[in-house]
């Protein structure tokens, strides 16, 4: 492989707690390793319009602790056209960089692949999703984050649950995956958790409530993951609410503020190692590959791995809920 002069960073998809630091860290890894560092804005639309700044040291400075992307973030139906790709590379090779480091989940790691495949890039993916569904690696960029603010949630709602003897079912984010609401539901001593890893059954949820109600609980709180195959927060209160009437039932969904906010210090460390690691893996050869953690330790993982490859659901955390419950 040609020797590395010039790369460039770029956050795609869905924005996650943590991607500045990730950004901050390859800017400033890549600057420490003499490399020219481009940062490119508005992800893969902005690669294809030419949408770049140089970055210096200076330029990723006090924005360690500041959530969402500074780079900002999009995502491009053009660029998965051979066309569309097709200009992005044109970008690429017109501002002369060598390689690519790629912040985002399995949509931008796919496109990734694809571009490197086709025109031979050299690419390293850091996973910055808060859905941490991405096999390879223990936890994704900002997954800590929205965690802590599901438990903030649910901490604040459970004072009102209390006061008014209520039962609310708190919806989050994981249309595909339950793993922020199963590690919520445990942090926040939730009665059950709804996810789409498991079948609910609604009668042997009732008869939960009814047990929990039979021993002097005053309130309930059930945390529902948005694509629940009984469907959302909404559709199963009102499935619980036509058998059982022990509590007054609310609804809350979370929604978006599960993305923002200041990224948790995990976070922070999190993207830092990886954004690290993602630089020293391009000056060793490295492409194709995301940075994962496994076991605190970084390591690189296939992209076809880390997409293709389903995450399974901790069953002790799954069995935990229902114990303490």
């Amino acid at each position: 492989m040609a020797e590395l002069k010039k790369i460039a960073v770029f956050t795609s998809g869905g924005d996650s707690p943590g991607m500045n630091a990730c950004v901050r860290s390859v800017v400033r890894s890549g600057l420490k390793n003499g490399l020219e560092v481009v940062g490119i804005y508005r992800g893969y639309q902005g690669m294809m319009e030419g949408d770049f700044i140089e970055c210096e040291a200076h330029t990723v400075s006090n924005i360690l602790h500041r959530g969402g992307t500074f780079l900002k973030t999009a995502r491009s139906e053009e660029f998965r056209t051979k066309e569309g790709r097709a200009k992005a590379y044109a970008q690429l090779k017109k501002n002369n960089i060598d390689a690519i480091v790629v912040i985002g989940g399995d949509g931008s790691f796919t496109g990734a692949a694809v571009l490197h495949e086709e025109y031979g890039i050299p690419v390293i993916g850091c996973p910055g999703t808060i859905d941490n569904d991405l096999f390879g690696t223990d936890f994704t960029i900002g997954y800590d984050t929205a965690v802590n603010t599901v438990v903030d949630a649910v901490d604040r709602i459970r004072d009102t649950a209390e006061s008014h003897s209520r039962l609310f079912f708190v919806e989050v984010m994981g249309r595909d995956a339950g793993l922020i609401a199963l590690r919520s539901a445990v942090a926040s001593g939730a009665e059950a958790v709804l996810i789409p890893e498991t079948i609910t059954y609604i009668d042997k949820l009732i008869d939960t409530l009814k047990t929990g109600y039979l021993m002097h609980k005053s309130s309930a709180i059930i945390i529902v993951a948005e694509g629940d195959d009984e469907g959302g927060a909404y559709e199963i209160a009102k499935k619980v609410g036509a058998k059982f009437d022990s509590y007054e039932t609310k609804v809350t969904v979370l929604g978006h503020i599960q993305r923002g906010g200041k990224p948790s210090a995990f976070d922070r460390v999190v993207a830092s190692r990886m954004g690290h690691k993602a630089v020293l893996s391009l000056l060793d050869g490295e492409t194709n590959k995301m940075v994962g953690m496994q076991r605190n330790e970084l390591v690189l993982v296939p992209f076809t791995q880390a997409i293709k490859h389903h995450k399974e659901i901790n069953q002790d955390l799954l069995n935990l809920v229902e114990v303490l419950s």
